[in-house]
């Protein structure tokens, strides 16, 4: 279910050098220890005044994301990281792996460690609502970039792309390759994410005009390629008569991609994703996917910090809980305009 969305951010230019996986490597988030980009010592983590105001820049400032193996949540780690130490923060960056336990080990580490603010891409619309209280709790103070949770008044902002608008862009662009008509397969992020189901009935609200376009099978790979490409390989084996796949973002799309190319049939499959990550840009310029929409990630997260700062140095970070930034339509003819995760 959609959650309403009140504010918004305007977008600017991104400059980040990011270390990224080649277009046929696999995205798939994988298991592994907390990655510490610097360590800040712990009795020098609470200078000055805290989210009540009158403070100075100083401590740290805990990133948490899903796993960087998906060059998505490391660019957004990676802007965070960045934005934080310009402003004068030490930081920690470590991820959760989508495992709310992990999650709410690392949000205590924080809370012990006193940390002035925690930047947070959560693992569970309902299980990461515990831990954000304890945290808010604790006088840290939780700010949300991507995904939502299902409470407000809980966390200081919840900063997201607009995915609703977003998956209503890349489903209109899928309607006009497909010419209005033909068999579709979508494939659905993680359950518990609220952005897997927002963008479902983005693709939907679309897809829904044109009796023309049938679903011959939805299923969820999890946000996973390796996932997505089994379950694409099945779905070909029952029904190759397919000429569409959606799909809830860019990692299972190139799933998709490669279980088409193994069965012969990407040259007669439109395949659009969401995320606009580097490798999905560089599938649509070789002609293997038709779209994708962006989400500038690390503008999310560059706001996330400059928020956390202003409401640390003045009690106010001086917008609303909920922000939205609209996402862009990548395709053949403006992909050269990207780069990673935002215009050039």
């Amino acid at each position: 279910m959609s959650v309403p969305i009140v504010g918004s951010i305007r977008r600017r230019g991104l400059g980040l050098a990011l270390s990224l996986l080649a277009g046929t490597s696999l995205l798939a988030a994988c298991g592994g220890a907390e990655t510490s980009a610097q360590s800040a010592p712990t009795a020098q983590t609470s200078q000055a005044a805290g989210p009540s105001g009158g403070g100075e820049a100083g401590g740290l400032i805990a990133i948490i994301t899903p796993s960087p193996d998906n060059p998505f949540f490391k660019a957004e780690a990676d802007a965070a990281k960045v934005k934080a130490e310009q402003l004068g923060y030490q930081t920690s960056v470590a991820s959760h792996d989508d495992d709310p336990n992990k999650q709410s080990e690392l949000v205590d580490a924080a809370i012990s460690r006193k940390a002035r603010a925690i930047i947070l891409d959560n693992a569970g619309a309902d299980a990461s609502i515990g831990p954000v209280k304890k945290a808010t709790q604790s006088g840290i103070p939780v700010f949300l970039i991507d995904r939502e949770i299902n409470a407000t008044g809980v966390a200081k902002a919840q900063i997201v792309s607009n995915n609703s608008q977003g998956a209503q862009l890349a489903a209109q662009s899928f309607v006009e390759a497909m010419k209005e008509k033909g068999n579709y397969v979508e494939l659905v992020g993680k359950e518990s994410d609220t952005n897997a189901s927002v963008r479902s009935k983005g693709y939907a609200d679309v897809i829904s005009q044109y009796p023309d376009l049938k679903s011959v099978a939805k299923e969820s790979a999890n946000w996973d390629q390796q996932e997505a490409f089994s379950k694409m390989e099945t779905i070909i084996q029952k029904n190759r008569d397919i000429q569409g796949v959606i799909a809830g973002n860019d990692t299972m799309a190139l799933g998709a991609v490669a279980a088409l190319k193994a069965a012969g049939m990407i040259d007669k499959v439109v395949v659009v994703g969401f995320d606009g990550s580097p490798d999905a840009i560089a599938a649509v310029k070789a002609g293997q996917m038709h779209a994708t929409a962006l989400q500038p990630a690390a503008l999310a997260a560059e706001s996330a910090v400059e928020q956390a700062d202003k409401l640390i140095k003045t009690g106010s970070t001086g917008a609303e809980e909920k922000q939205s930034i609209d996402c862009e339509l990548v395709t053949k003819e403006n992909a050269d305009e990207f780069g990673v995760f935002g215009r050039k």
